[in-house]
């Protein structure tokens, strides 16, 4: 009661909501910028089960955003370190390690396993296999990209609008060459933070969410945008 207090008092969460991220299991998909703040602070929230899914190791260039890691876990796997730092912060967490990250092979199995899934990728490939397996699943799954100064976050519900509608073009994305483009380090912390916020009302089930609509983040010029899918 003491370490969940200043949520607890909240009356959108109060007690009920507190047992009802306890009991919740969350896969996030991507242990990056997006994922490292995620990760943090659904921990933090007092999520019961979290699964950390990357099969990245960690380089000197993601310390510039990647708040999870230090120069001395250089070249470590990101789910070992991520789980180590996550543990410091919450002994009771279950944490889940899937140091292979998602593929065709393993996605339906470890999708299933959790209530809701968080992309943190950075990647349209892994997006579009979220997408098909939380589809073919039934699950809820909440989006968020980066890029330069400019950031996006929805959710995507089963009965609702899909990614694809977003970004039909499948094919011509997929064989897309993927390239590597400039970040200014706050914007997944700033993206990453409404990921896990939305990813809180989901499973205590308050507030408006972006169900049916995306957020679009420009930091360089601070303008934010919510339009309708």
């Amino acid at each position: 009661m003491e370490r969940y207090s200043r949520q607890i008092m909240l009356p959108e969460i109060g007690e009920e909501g507190q047992k009802k991220l306890a009991q919740a299991s969350v896969l996030i998909v991507g242990l990056g910028g997006l994922g490292c703040p995620v990760a943090l602070y659904l921990t933090g929230a007092g999520v019961g089960r979290i699964g950390l899914c990357d099969n990245d190791t960690i380089s000197i260039s993601n310390l510039q955003r990647q708040i999870l890691y230090s120069e001395e876990t250089e070249g470590r796997s990101k789910t070992t370190i991520a789980c180590r730092r996550l543990r410091e912060l919450s002994s009771k967490t279950v944490f889940d390690l899937w140091k292979d990250g998602l593929t065709d092979y393993n996605a339906r199995e470890i999708i299933s396993r959790y209530d809701l899934i968080i992309d943190c990728t950075d990647n349209h490939k892994t997006r579009y296999l979220i997408e098909d397996t939380c589809m073919e699943l039934v699950k809820t799954w909440i989006y968020g990209a980066i890029g330069n100064f400019e950031g996006r976050v929805s959710t995507f519900i089963p009965s609702g609008p899909r990614y694809s509608n977003l970004y039909p073009d499948k094919e011509i994305l997929l064989n897309t060459p993927k390239s590597t483009g400039g970040v200014i380090g706050p914007l997944p912390g700033v993206i990453g933070s409404i990921q896990a916020s939305e990813a809180i009302k989901l499973i205590c089930g308050f507030g408006e969410t972006l169900a049916g609509k995306i957020l679009a983040i420009d930091l360089k010029n601070l303008q934010f945008h919510i339009f309708d899918l």
